[in-house]
């Protein structure tokens, strides 16, 4: 069972952060650039919300505010969920999708240590059902070559 911690060793550790204070401009502008769907806003050194592209949609562009003017902290997300490094991607997947949410915050008791995507999971996912498969192909050769050498 393939847990957060795995996927951080491999996708790192890096997380992108931004003031509440600063505009979504600012906000938006970082995510484009990174290439990145959210960011983490944070106030002396902890996480007070997350920003998504999707806040970004609902709160200013349809409401007609310019993004230059409104304040992360007037647009993000103050309940933030979170995962830890010991979670199963099975359960991630599970809170995201319960949550209707891509994005997940990996603490490690209050520390933050990283972030995972839906991205990450499927990606993970996909991987590790390909080595299954290729495993499965292996032993299935490996069985009809006995059964042809047995057979002769």
């Amino acid at each position: 069972m393939t847990t957060v911690q795995q996927i951080l060793d491999v996708k790192g550790y890096e997380v992108f952060s931004i003031e509440q204070d600063a505009t979504v401009f600012v906000a938006i502008e970082l995510m484009a650039d990174k290439g990145i769907g959210a960011i983490l806003v944070m106030d002396s050194g902890k996480v007070v919300g997350i920003i998504s592209e999707r806040d970004y949609a609902r709160k200013v562009i349809l409401k007609g505010k310019s993004s230059q003017q409104t304040l992360v902290k007037d647009t993000m997300t103050t309940h933030v969920i979170y995962a830890h490094r010991n979670q199963s991607l099975e359960e991630c997947m599970a809170l995201m999708s319960e949550k209707r949410i891509r994005h997940l915050p990996v603490v490690d008791g209050e520390q933050l240590v990283g972030l995972i995507t839906i991205g990450d999971l499927v990606k993970s996912i996909i991987t590790e059902q390909r080595y299954i498969i290729k495993q499965l192909e292996h032993y299935i050769s490996r069985q009809m070559k006995t059964k042809i050498s047995s057979s002769d």
